[in-house]
């Protein structure tokens, strides 16, 4: 094959998905790594696709068909930071010492976690980046997911395993936020936070309010399911109508982490 016919074909790969890996085009094109990543440089030239750590991403976490798709995970942290912030400030307040939590995988979760690094608290996670963080900073008692290592989207899960932890609170991100529910692209997401939402108490949203106007593909859980989100002082009134009304507690973090 071409370079231009490989090229094109990673080009159409991307239009039905967010992100492919070096190796996993390596596979599929039967080519060589560096085949792979000089054929990358050209798309990411071309404007076409965009460079990332261990792969190529869709533009804008690109939309197909009116849906949202999830960006790489070292693409999603860079963004909105003050708020996720901002709220993971607001979503330690709900932690008391003593409790046992679980904090997922996601950047606004991450945020989270290094707050309560230092806290009298048991915590749950398949954050791989979290796990690292707290296993060089925290003083927190850690217990880390079993099973197999998902570097995109950067979470450690079992598909046999069952889960050996039962916390108070659950905290979770989301792709995207809506009537429907707790969405996400990414079917290992969906997955795990199905499962990890069955052992804990109390489900806590994590969630800028710019995830009010994203649809993604997949409902993770109902709004019936969410005990809480925590979000921006960007959340429309309508948006927050919409989830009182749904039975969820809004709190907007301030710049000072506090909630409302």
């Amino acid at each position: 094959m071409s370079d231009s016919g490989r090229q094109r074909q990673i080009v159409e790969l991307l239009r039905d998905r967010p992100f492919a890996s070096v190796r996993e085009l390596q596979e599929r094109l039967g080519v060589s790594a560096a085949t792979v990543r000089r054929d990358i440089d050209k798309i990411d030239e071309a404007g076409e696709a965009r460079k990332v750590y261990g792969g190529i991403s869709a533009l804008d976490g690109a939309a197909h068909a009116g849906v949202a798709y999830a960006r790489p995970y070292d693409e999603n942290r860079d963004l909105a930071v003050d708020a996720k912030r901002q709220i993971a400030a607001a979503a330690a307040t709900m932690v008391r010492d003593g409790d046992a939590v679980i904090v997922h995988g996601g950047s606004t979760c991450f945020h989270l976690g290094v707050k309560l690094a230092d806290r009298n608290i048991r915590l749950f996670t398949n954050s791989m980046p979290l796990a690292a963080y707290l296993s060089d900073h925290g003083h927190c008692s850690l217990t880390i997911a079993g099973g197999d290592l998902h570097r995109e989207p950067g979470i450690i899960h079992s598909l046999t395993q069952a889960v050996p932890f039962y916390a108070s609170k659950f905290f979770l991100g989301a792709q995207g936020l809506g009537h429907e529910g707790v969405l996400e692209s990414h079917p290992l997401l969906v997955r795990s936070i199905v499962d990890l939402s069955l052992c804990a108490d109390q489900i806590v949203v994590l969630a800028d309010s710019r995830k009010l106007s994203i649809h993604a593909r997949n409902v993770a859980l109902p709004l019936s399911r969410v005990g809480t989100l925590v979000t921006d002082d960007g959340l429309s009134d309508a948006d927050a109508r919409m989830l009182e009304d749904a039975g969820v507690t809004v709190r907007i973090a301030s710049s000072l982490g506090a909630v409302q």
